[in-house]
């Protein structure tokens, strides 16, 4: 964005309520901080509920520092009033349980802010630590004039995706933060391809047509998945079990050769390897009761004392046979549906097939096109919410890990979820 660089007067300051957009600036040549208003005014909400160093609105943290320190409050360094603004609205949607909130306080983060020029970057906030790791882990986009501009927003915007994603919300949405297509430098206007509108609650980005999106939703999804789960102490618990390896991208050497497998079993198996007991080594894994072994891209895991089902993967599809499971133990506590489902008419309204939970009560989350958002989240409410015991945690994360590295979509990918676990 460009910064606003006449002077910014505030008529009153903020009138009304804190989270209310309303002002009276003086003439300045690039306003454009309300582009993205309908991110703007959902961090507001989220804010609202608790806002101890007194800022103004989420608006400010968009402009350039002379600016931005009008409205900060007690932020003394008005490069950190947006990561601040992110931070506290995240932590209150947090406590709130409102991922939507939480969601939308991401985007914010990511936001272009105001600078002086086409193609001049805006400062990095460096004397303040965010609370949130999901906070602390991004950066603003920067002007998409600027040398780089456009491969640094696309890894801005996979790393949004991943938090996003980490936190139980739609990653799809990372594309929200997405800025202007480039304008000219040496633009006398500082202008660029831009908008500003603080009556237009879509945000005029959206209405007029101009935001230039960064991701594919396939490569959001993609984003997700590879990095999301567990990518942020605190959001999620990422791939657990007794040996921890990445969720999808782990491969096992399989005697013969080398086969991408995700042997997931009911005792202890992590996604994309025969991984059992905290112990995997290339083309075997032994666990504690018994011993894992990879042929040629069949992993068969013996868990415990009994036969845990049979992991077969075969080149980076995880499929997963719970009926034989000794899965006895595990116990999902209060939710006992921890099922989803591949609908084709979501009952958020969403007009197109998605993802949700079964049991929408114990597991309150919008549909998704990305069955690891709502996976995740599943396996996150176990732990929070549930009470649910520790195997059937493992069992939960070991299904969404397998899912996720399967590459199967729609009402297979759906099947393959709910039979890892049992059901």
């Amino acid at each position: 964005m460009k910064q606003t660089i006449l002077v910014l007067s505030l008529a009153g300051a903020v009138l009304g309520r804190p989270g209310v957009n309303r002002y009276s600036f003086a003439k300045r040549e690039v306003p454009q901080e309300h582009a993205h208003r309908n991110v703007n005014l959902k961090v507001a909400a989220s804010l609202a509920l608790d806002n101890p160093d007194n800022i103004q609105d989420p608006v400010f943290g968009l402009l350039g520092a002379k600016a931005a320190a009008t409205g900060a409050g007690k932020i003394a360094d008005a490069d950190c009033l947006q990561q601040a603004t992110a931070d506290q609205a995240f932590t209150n949607a947090k406590a709130a349980g409102d991922v939507d909130g939480m969601t939308f306080a991401l985007i914010y983060r990511a936001l272009e802010r105001n600078t002086g020029s086409v193609g001049l970057e805006s400062v990095p906030c460096t004397s303040i630590q965010a609370v949130n790791p999901e906070i602390a882990a991004l950066q603003q986009h920067q002007d998409p004039a600027a040398d780089g501009a456009a491969e640094l927003n696309k890894q801005i915007a996979q790393e949004l995706a991943a938090q996003i994603g980490a936190i139980g919300g739609d990653p799809t949405l990372a594309n929200e933060a997405s800025t202007f297509a480039p304008g000219q430098i040496g633009d006398q206007t500082a202008a660029g391809n831009t908008c500003d509108d603080d009556q237009d609650n879509a945000g005029c980005i959206n209405t007029l047509g101009l935001r230039v999106d960064d991701l594919t939703e396939e490569e959001a999804l993609a984003a997700a998945q590879g990095g999301g789960a567990g990518a942020a102490a605190g959001a999620g618990k990422g791939a657990t079990g007794a040996g921890n390896v990445a969720a999808g991208n782990a491969t096992a050497n399989a005697g013969a050769g080398n086969a991408q497998c995700s042997a997931q079993n009911a005792g202890n198996a992590n996604a994309g390897s025969a991984q059992n007991a905290g112990n995997a080594n290339a083309g075997k894994a032994k666990d504690n009761a018994g011993k894992a072994k990879d042929n040629a891209g069949n992993a068969n895991a013996n868990a415990g004392n009994g036969n845990a089902g049979n992991g077969n993967a075969n080149a980076g599809n995880a499929n997963a046979n719970a009926g034989n499971a000794a899965a006895g133990a595990a116990d999902f506590g209060s939710c006992a549906d921890p099922t989803i489902t591949f609908s084709q008419a979501p009952s958020d309204g969403r007009q197109e097939a998605a993802f949700e939970a079964t049991d929408l009560q114990n597991f309150p989350h919008g549909s998704a096109l990305g069955i690891g958002v709502i996976s995740g989240f599943i396996c996150d409410q176990l732990v929070n919410k549930c009470d649910a015991n520790q195997a059937a945690v493992d069992q939960c994360d070991q299904a969404d890990a397998a899912v996720k590295a399967s590459g199967l979509t729609g009402q297979a990918a759906a099947d393959s979820f709910n039979q890892a676990l049992g059901f």
